[in-house]
């Protein structure tokens, strides 16, 4: 008597894991078209203001996700990057008569160079991560305290050039681009789109799971044969080009700007968005966005009201307000409002197959 077991198959389970997977980009796309629209369909100026500048950080978020949710490694020097895409597409789209009018001391070769904004735009961003490229390899090495350190001084380094280099930025004064906005509220819900699939399809990939591979357990990691340093160069050049791609946006949005603007009041607004929403995953950079850019838009209105009221002179209260809801998430939720987790469909089948003998007895 011989006895051949059947066992149940497995076939469905990829293909349910896969579904939710790729869920995820599809409903926060879904989710800032549909806000992004309403705010266009209000056709009230200062509510699209609010959306465009919010669709804008979302872009530069989800860059810094790239490499600090995935590494573990808290990268101050991020809105260098984000500082040097912006200079850099300004300089490229501004007409020559615009930089000799603004600028006058420009260097001449800067001067001659014009192009149409999306090629400045991406051509900027390309400068941005070659920038990253090169001074980025040995401090990759870098872990924990010490890391953080040298990215915070990378930051103070980049912000006094751009901050001092009269030729390039204006110096310390401000740098106009005296032509009006470029970018738009669809210009910039198209780029936050590719962002969130790029962001997300980084996250899925080989790549960045060895990443996280290295932020969970470095020593297991490496003793995996994952390189991690070449691991962290290759995701810190891409979170540097994706910070650019959203500076440039900023800086055609905005249409005049100052090296101060890209400095430690930025990175803690970042840092703010990313850690309230959590920042292990592509929907915590999503979420976080939206709640402070909301956040801080009804707290400034409520400054500004106290204010020129004169019931109390309420300068700095959105800053305090943030970093005090900042505190205490870290001690309560300190995944964020999405606990490291990704939004995604998980559907059940409900169909009921008819049960199969466990084995088949032959004489």
């Amino acid at each position: 008597m011989n006895t051949a077991s059947r066992k149940p198959s497995a076939s469905r389970k990829p293909a349910l894991s896969s579904f939710s997977k790729l869920s995820t980009p599809a409903i926060l796309i879904v989710v800032l078209i549909a806000v992004d629209f309403f705010a266009w369909w209000l056709n009230i100026p200062f509510v699209e203001d609010i959306f465009t500048v919010g669709t804008i950080y979302l872009v530069m978020v989800l860059g810094f996700q790239l490499f600090m949710g995935n590494s573990g490694i808290l990268n101050w020097s991020y809105a260098g990057y984000i500082a040097i895409g912006a200079f850099a597409s300004a300089i490229l789209s501004m007409e020559p008569v615009d930089k000799l009018k603004y600028i006058p001391v420009m260097y001449p070769f800067l001067v001659n160079l014009h192009m149409p904004f999306p090629l400045a735009l991406l051509l900027g961003a390309l400068f941005s991560a070659l920038v990253a490229a090169i001074i980025a390899w040995p401090l990759m090495r870098l872990t924990d305290s010490v890391g953080a350190i040298t990215q915070f001084a990378l930051l103070i380094v980049i912000n006094v050039i751009l901050s001092q280099w009269q030729e390039v930025t204006n110096g310390p004064r401000t740098f106009t681009l005296g032509q009006s906005r470029t970018t738009s509220l669809g210009v910039a819900l198209f780029v936050a789109v590719l962002a969130i699939i790029v962001v997300f399809w980084f996250k899925e990939s080989s790549l960045g799971i060895k990443l996280r591979a290295s932020r969970d357990d470095r020593y297991a990691a490496r003793s995996s044969g994952i390189n991690i340093i070449a691991t962290r160069y290759l995701a810190y050049i891409s979170s540097a080009f994706i910070g650019a791609i959203g500076g440039g946006l900023y800086s055609h949005y905005i249409v005049s700007i100052t090296a101060a603007a890209f400095y430690m009041n930025q990175v803690f607004v970042l840092l703010t968005m990313l850690v309230i929403g959590g920042s292990m995953s592509v929907s915590g950079a999503f979420f976080g966005t939206v709640l402070i850019t909301l956040a801080q838009q009804g707290l400034r209105q409520v400054e500004m009201y106290l204010t020129v009221h004169g019931y109390i002179d309420a300068s700095g209260t959105t800053e305090i307000a943030l970093g005090i809801l900042m505190i205490l998430f870290l001690m309560v939720l300190p995944n964020g409002v999405t606990g490291g987790r990704e939004v995604a469909l998980r559907i059940r089948s409900r169909v009921r197959e008819k049960p199969k003998e466990d084995s088949v007895e032959t004489v």
